[in-house]
């Protein structure tokens, strides 16, 4: 056997198995892993262990593709009905908010470094979408208030697709004699189109999914990724927007109501992690630090006016109309995370060959790195000075469903974390809706099975089954319950 297959196996496990420390690191000190990632590329890198790596356009193609898995991911683990009062708000940022942010980033760095107006606008629209892998990592451990964090995750989702159009049409050939009309009407083809694949794709996974007879349940997780990645590749074809594709694809049929969900969600989780291994460690190889150091100054300048001019800016004008109070635009205006996507962005003008690719590659690095480490640790402490961010840890339930279909029914399974306020409530005062019964009480790896008089206590896991008509009343009765308590007031209390 050659041994350079078995070098090649031993760095790959070895680096699998760092991703894996880094998510704990991560979930510790609040840091994305993706810095720990590109630090081992640049490791790895020229000025590391001496591996020499250059080739742009691999980057610029491996990074697309890993950004579209992760666009899958956040899109399959984000309820609709999570997402619908969030979405205006949402589009606004991903559409005016961007266009505010490029404005404002680019004629700065006009203004200030004397750049030419081609490579500020690729300055800008880099640096003005946000990063869903960091966005998911970071802000799904805090227990945000409100549409906070619904917001921040569909815009990250979203707001890629314009800046790819951007970025794309100014590292092109075809730069200089297109229109600003003629733009335009590229943008919105590009969205409209990458919408209309990504609701098609997603409607026939929920139309087809659900009623596969698989032989294994191993099957299931790799069909439903592969059917949402059909919507990136799809809309590719019909040269619209994937990233756009893929999200909306992943948000229909993560809201419906799939075979083996946790092993789907679980499966499409470890190769999100995965693509973020492989892009941010190839992202770390492309860097030369000694000239990251050069791009230190400007980085900085960019960094700042993104930050604390054009985000503020963007969420102000995009989020006002739709009535966001002041506090929890301060934390969406300090929650605009960067990561793989302005880096993967900035590749492509290099790839392209376009004058100052480079210098706009090592700038956008550059801020990346830095940004991160400013914003990301704060953000728990930021949240709670604004307000937006419980005290206690009672987050939403995970609720698991496995579809009981010859009876219409589903099992659902709930954790009862620390501090939820599940924690000293009697099963009768639960009050779920008629349909749905508490079955099973699992406490310290013995299963009772509950009478009215049972108290629920941290860490219980409860099994209960629901009929699919009160499924919905079910998990909202509960989830209610878990954030204030047996007097929590329900909304939607079904008749007698």
């Amino acid at each position: 056997m050659d041994h350079s297959v078995d070098l090649m196996l031993l760095a790959g496990c070895g680096l699998l198995l760092v991703a894996v420390l880094a998510v704990r690191l991560s979930s510790r000190t609040g840091v994305p892993a993706l810095l720990v990632y590109l630090a081992i590329g640049l490791l790895v890198g020229e000025s590391g262990l001496g591996v020499h790596f250059e080739d742009y356009d691999l980057t610029a193609e491996v990074g697309l593709v890993a950004l579209a898995v992760i666009l899958a991911e956040g899109g399959l683990t984000t309820r609709w009905s999570q997402v619908r009062a969030a979405l205006p708000a949402a589009i606004a940022l991903s559409t005016v908010g961007v266009l505010i942010s490029v404005a404002v980033v680019g004629g700065l760095t006009m203004l200030v470094l004397g750049t030419s107006f081609r490579t500020a606008l690729l300055l800008g629209a880099a640096v003005a979408s946000t990063d869903a892998a960091a966005v998911f990592s970071v802000l799904r451990r805090l227990p945000l208030k409100g549409r906070v964090r619904t917001v921040l995750e569909a815009e990250s989702g979203l707001n890629d697709a314009p800046t790819v159009v951007l970025v794309t049409l100014a590292s092109s050939s075809a730069w200089d004699t297109t229109s600003g009309l003629e733009v335009s009407g590229l943008v919105c083809y590009e969205l409209a189109v990458g919408l209309v694949v990504g609701l098609a794709v997603g409607w026939l996974g929920r139309a087809t999914l659900g009623r596969l007879a698989l032989p294994s349940a191993g099957l299931y997780p790799l069909a439903t990724v592969a059917l949402v990645l059909l919507a990136f590749a799809g809309a590719g074809s019909l040269h619209a927007s994937g990233f756009l594709a893929v999200y909306v694809a992943g948000l229909v049929v993560g809201s419906a109501r799939l075979p083996h969900r946790r092993a789907v969600l679980g499966f499409a989780t470890s190769l999100a992690l995965l693509a973020e291994l492989g892009l941010f460690v190839l992202l770390g190889l492309l860097a030369s630090p000694s000239r990251l150091v050069d791009a230190v100054p400007a980085a900085m300048l960019v960094g700042a006016a993104a930050l604390l001019l054009a985000r503020p800016l963007a969420v102000l004008v995009s989020t006002t109309p739709f009535r966001v109070p002041w506090r929890e635009q301060a934390f969406l205006a300090w929650a605009g995370l960067r990561g793989a996507v302005p880096i993967v962005l900035a590749t492509v003008p290099v790839s392209a060959g376009v004058p100052g690719g480079t210098e706009v590659l090592d700038v956008v690095f550059v801020l990346v790195v830095v940004y991160t480490l400013v914003q990301a640790p704060t953000l728990p402490w930021v949240g709670r000075r604004l307000g937006v961010v419980e005290d206690l840890e009672a987050r939403d339930l995970e609720v698991e469903s496995a579809p009981l279909e010859q009876v219409r029914a589903d099992l659902l399974q709930i954790q009862v974390r620390p501090g939820s306020h599940l924690h000293g409530v009697y099963v009768d005062e639960l009050r779920l809706p008629r349909g749905a019964v508490l079955s099973l009480v699992v406490r310290a790896g013995e299963g009772t099975v509950p009478t009215a008089e049972t108290l629920i206590q941290r860490g219980d896991q409860l099994l209960v089954v629901a009929t699919t008509d009160s499924r919905a009343a079910a998990e909202e009765r509960l989830r209610a319950v878990s954030r204030d308590g047996k007097l929590a007031r329900w909304y939607k209390q079904p008749a007698p």
